[in-house]
């Protein structure tokens, strides 16, 4: 499974950095290959300062070896070996109408130490943050979500948009980072849905990523911004950095297991502010938006 899922993620990679190279229609992503001392590596590819793509990265790794003493806290596991193997995506668009996007597709095991999996489970979802809200977009991108879902459980969406709903949940500010998707962890095989049933849903989820994305990125990619648009942009990407380096377990699992530093904060924006006790103005599209991320909303 391990190997099938890796290639899996590389032939992913290989269609969303072009796709989105497509969409750009100038930059071209940079491609940076590592190792990781401890056991396994990676591929990054980052895109920056483009005609669409501010910032942007879409990275795959497989890693492996023994578990560290924090994880293994974590985790509530003793001594014991592990891989991992993903691709993570983040992608900060220039213009304050394209929303920013998330998604993450994963699969782990670990062994005892006569290298017999002990338990073995996949992960992942996707996500969108967009700074200002068209209602139409949102729905688009659940329902994108939902159709991949009800190809293999009708009780996927519902469970796992409301997940998404939690987990991104920035606790400090009593605020969603963004308007959700789906999110999903520890699915391991049980009576009547094995391994290789949660390989074919992953999979679903991942292939239908540009389908949920790139649509609502050309219609918003041209409308004319200022810079009341972008400060606000500048601003709530802040409450996005917030949330990846107070919250997000994955970034938590890189820095604990010795990963790569570029490419684990490559999900953070180039361009951020942080503003003093701001509000947003009575009865303005900003204030609407903020009004949505406190109280997640059924989309459809």
């Amino acid at each position: 499974m391990k190997d099938t899922f890796y290639n899996y993620i590389q032939q992913l990679q290989d269609t969303i950095t072009s796709k989105l190279e497509e969409v750009d229609g100038t930059a071209k992503f940079r491609e940076d290959l590592w190792e990781r001392a401890e056991g396994g590596g990676g591929r990054t590819r980052v895109i920056e300062n483009g005609n669409v793509f501010e910032k942007g990265g879409v990275n795959i790794s497989a890693v492996h070896g023994e578990l560290p003493k924090a994880m293994q806290a974590y985790f509530n596991v003793g001594d014991v070996d592990f891989f991992a193997c993903g691709l993570s995506l983040v992608i900060h668009p220039k213009n304050p109408f394209v929303p920013t996007v998330h998604a993450n597709w994963r699969y782990f095991e670990m062994y005892d130490k006569q290298g017999n999996i002990v338990a073995s489970w996949f992960g992942g979802g996707q996500d969108l943050t967009p700074y200002y809200l068209f209602d139409e977009d949102a729905v688009h991108f659940h329902q994108t979500c939902k159709t991949a879902c009800d190809k293999h459980d009708p009780e996927f969406y519902p469970k796992f948009k409301k997940q998404c709903d939690a987990y991104f949940w920035n606790a400090h500010r009593n605020e969603s980072r963004g308007i959700g998707g789906l999110f999903f962890d520890h699915c391991k095989a049980s009576e009547g849905f094995g391994m290789e049933q949660w390989y074919d849903f992953v999979t679903e989820v991942g292939n239908s990523f540009l389908s949920a994305y790139v649509p609502i990125v050309e219609r918003r990619k041209d409308i004319e911004w200022n810079e009341t648009h972008r400060t606000w942009q500048e601003i709530r990407r802040g409450r996005y950095v917030e949330f990846n380096l107070v919250h997000d377990k994955g970034t938590l699992f890189g820095l604990k297991t010795n990963g790569r530093m570029e490419s684990i904060l490559m999900s953070l924006p180039p361009h951020v502010q942080w503003v003093y006790d701001h509000y947003p103005e009575a009865g303005s599209e900003e204030e609407r938006l903020i009004k949505i991320l406190g109280e997640p909303k059924e989309w459809i």
